[in-house]
């Protein structure tokens, strides 16, 4: 299916940039009329990895640049959330439901488990110091999407 939109994002490893990028997106996948739920968890989605990429990819070092790439092919939305920080050494074990590699900042350890349950497609890679990179999509079932 070919892209009818697109969008790039890069910014600072920040924690009030997660706010930035995730209002940016609901506003990008606002085109195609989700219905509420679907824009929350989209955006959900989108704090999640994002804050991941600061707090754990980054430890909080704004010198680094979290990446965001959103592609609406039909009725489906892309999203692509990359960092170029620590990485994770082993992915199995940090998708594990309650697995957090930073409990003293009392972290839930859902975040994999949000994206995934919340997406219809998750596909997570990584490397140690090479960075994350989360590529996410979902149908957005609207009036809107079904005439595009």
């Amino acid at each position: 299916m070919s892209i009818d939109n697109h969008m790039k994002l890069s910014f600072a490893a920040r924690s009030e940039n997660e706010a930035f990028a995730r209002v940016a997106v609901a506003a990008f996948v606002s085109q195609l009329d989700p219905t509420m739920e679907q824009i929350n968890d989209i955006k959900t989605v989108v704090s999640e990895a994002v804050t991941n990429s600061i707090i754990h990819g980054y430890d909080n070092d704004p010198a680094g640049i979290v990446h965001l790439e959103v592609e609406i092919a039909g009725d489906t939305i892309s999203i692509m959330i990359r960092d170029e920080g620590r990485g994770i050494e082993d992915l199995d074990i940090a998708r594990q439901p309650l697995f957090t590699s930073r409990p003293e900042l009392e972290r839930s350890g859902m975040g994999f488990t949000i994206m995934e349950n919340f997406m219809d497609e998750f596909e997570a890679t990584s490397a140690p110091r090479q960075g994350t990179s989360l590529k996410m999509k979902k149908r957005i079932e609207s009036k809107k999407a079904l005439f595009n």
